[in-house]
């Protein structure tokens, strides 16, 4: 049964993988995290290491700086 439930994993992996085609890494990593993937399993499907995996998720979760206006 294990064997079985691994299949379906790979073949979900590639379903996400082959709809995110197109689009960056970093995107690609940040759904396969929200997915319940590890860092190291995202980092195994997209072959990149698993610090660039960590550096994607970090930045993403990092809140974006508000521009600054020119005071005139």
């Amino acid at each position: 049964m294990d064997n079985s439930n691994e299949r379906i994993e790979r073949l979900l992996v590639l379903l996400l993988i082959e709809s995110m085609k197109g689009k960056k890494q970093n995107e690609k990593a940040k759904a396969l995290n929200y997915a319940g993937f590890s860092n190291i399993e995202i980092s195994e499907i997209l072959e990149i290491s698993p610090q660039v995996v960590a550096n994607y998720l970090y930045t993403a979760k990092k809140p974006k700086k508000a521009k600054k206006t020119k005071k005139q």
